[in-house]
């Protein structure tokens, strides 16, 4: 076996282990668009069917930190083809469920199976490549961890329209086969790999593994129901976040008690891992709430369409996709940490620039700011994730991984709710400021009505009266679209500001570069 592993190229496996990971990972954003579609033919509400989206993060989230114990138990190779296989079936189930019920019920399923690839495979391709290649293979897991989500509303949205919503989940299933088929025949355990018996396992503390669960799932629901249920002022929301803090805090203080934790939070003694694992949240933050935020901007203030706001979208993608690559060479050359700078320098450049937007907006300059931010998460994902291993001990790896995606994904998820939340608020705020001026003392205000009195009288035909009443419709809808674009530019503005506070955090990270001695200092 080790014999056979020595002799397969290490890129050959990377793309292996990428290709069910890039699916699971296009899993958390192809659905989106696809959500009214799901909800008039399953007979349901919209809001409904949020769960559908709803159920499969917070079956990720479980999962995640749990990776490195279930590999340890199970091999890694054994449980990475389970992980393939759960998440394969549950993708035609997904495909064929009946009913909204059974289709969140799958999800669920599809969500577990699909939370061991993520850190699972980034544990093998640390443990493929040399260290002075760890930028390159980082790079690859990059393409797929932070492309995915990108391009996954404009080809769920292109599914949707030109097929159905059930080939969002049916297409998986080729992906799947192809995935088992290739990892089964290329990829192996390394001969370092420990892996513990039964009787060690057993030796886990499965409350602790309860808390754990109860408190992730809870901290998920809170992030993506908060905003809907209006955070606080419900129940349902109140309850939840209860159990997470108090899940979570428990399942930590029991966690630094444990000889062998499932979760080993003791990673974060070092100081580099921890700054990179704070990175890795906001990184999250930033990536998934300005995906959030931008097609709305784009299709309710601008009048695009969906598939013209996709256009907006790939060109950053394609930067993405092109500039990682180059990344990884840098690494050889640069200290990590400067390029981890120039990342949230012009991630925060580009949100600066969005945050300059106005209803007048043009494609071009709407394009070239995302192509800006887009080109930070290049320079940031690769560097992130190779100093974040620099320092890990082999047998540790597992467990890196399963945190580090842990702590990216619920940046994604917090980054959704506030700026979604952040969003609506500063809406009101400036709503409320704006109104004050509709007022008839205002001269401005009061010659605007007469100039839209008057053009609805000669030009529309209108009565006087309904000419008025017209004006006044007019205005305030000036006022609401006004306040919106205000509010976008806000939250643009807080997630720039977010990136260039993370700037000061490299002087607390060691010396970092891909190419050379690891330093232990």
């Amino acid at each position: 076996m080790t014999s056979s592993r020595r002799h397969i190229n290490p890129w050959v496996i990377a793309l292996t282990v990428m290709i069910a990971t890039f699916m699971e990972v296009l899993d958390t954003s192809v659905a989106n668009v696809a959500l009214p579609h799901i909800a008039g033919n399953l007979s349901a509400t919209v809001e409904e069917t949020t769960w559908v989206l709803t159920s499969y993060l917070v079956a990720n989230a479980v999962v995640l930190p749990l990776g490195g114990y279930f590999a340890s138990l199970m091999g890694r190779k054994r449980f990475y083809l389970t992980c393939v296989t759960i998440f394969t079936v549950a993708s035609l189930l997904c495909g064929i469920a009946p009913s909204l019920g059974w289709l969140i019920f799958f999800r669920v399923l599809q969500g577990l199976g699909g939370g061991g690839l993520q850190p699972i495979s980034q544990a093998i391709l640390v443990e493929t490549f040399p260290h002075e290649k760890r930028g390159a293979a980082m790079a690859v897991y990059g393409m797929g961890v932070v492309l995915a989500p990108i391009i996954g509303p404009v080809l769920g949205g292109w599914i949707t329209d030109n097929f159905s919503w059930h080939w969002i989940f049916l297409i998986n299933i080729p992906v799947g086969f192809l995935s088992f088929t290739l990892t089964s025949s290329l990829v192996h355990d390394p001969p370092t790999f420990h892996r513990i018996s039964l009787k060690e396992g057993a030796r886990f503390d499965y409350i602790g593994i309860g808390i754990l669960t109860l408190g992730l799932a809870s901290l998920e629901i809170v992030l993506d129901e908060g905003q809907r249920k209006g955070w606080f002022s419900s129940g349902f929301i109140v309850f939840f976040t209860i159990t997470a803090v108090a899940g979570l805090l428990f399942a930590i203080f029991y966690e630094l008690r444990k000889e062998r934790p499932i979760v080993d939070l003791r990673l974060l003694k070092d100081r580099t891992f921890a700054v990179s694992i704070l990175m890795l949240f906001v990184l999250g933050f930033v990536l998934y709430g300005s995906l959030a935020l931008l097609p709305i901007f784009l299709q309710t203030m601008l009048g695009y369409s969906a598939l013209l706001s996709g256009w907006v979208l790939s060109p950053g993608g394609l930067a993405v996709l092109l500039m990682m690559p180059v990344v990884a060479m840098l690494l050889k050359k640069v200290d990590a940490r400067w390029l981890i700078g120039f990342g949230f320098t012009s991630c925060g450049l580009g949100l600066l620039q969005m945050s300059g937007f106005n209803l007048q907006v043009d494609f071009q300059t709407a394009m070239s700011s995302r192509v800006v931010q887009s080109l930070g998460f290049a320079f940031l994902f690769v560097p992130i994730n190779v100093s974040a291993f620099q320092h890990i001990p082999p047998d540790k790896t597992n467990y890196a991984a399963g945190l580090m995606n842990l702590v990216r994904n619920i940046g994604g998820s917090t980054g959704i709710a506030i700026a979604t939340t952040l969003l609506a608020r500063r809406a009101q705020f400036h709503q409320t400021a704006l109104i004050g001026h509709l007022s008839p003392g205002n001269p401005a205000y009061q010659g605007f009505l007469d100039r839209t009195t008057q053009m609805g009288i000669t030009r529309g035909g209108l009565s006087p009266a309904d000419a008025a009443h017209m004006a006044q419709g007019a205005a305030y809808g000036t006022v609401i679209r006004q306040s919106s674009m205000m509010a976008f530019a806000d939250t643009f503005l807080f997630m720039g500001v977010l990136c260039f506070a993370l700037v000061p955090l490299l002087f607390l990270m060691r010396r970092s570069q891909a190419a050379g001695p690891v330093a232990m200092d």
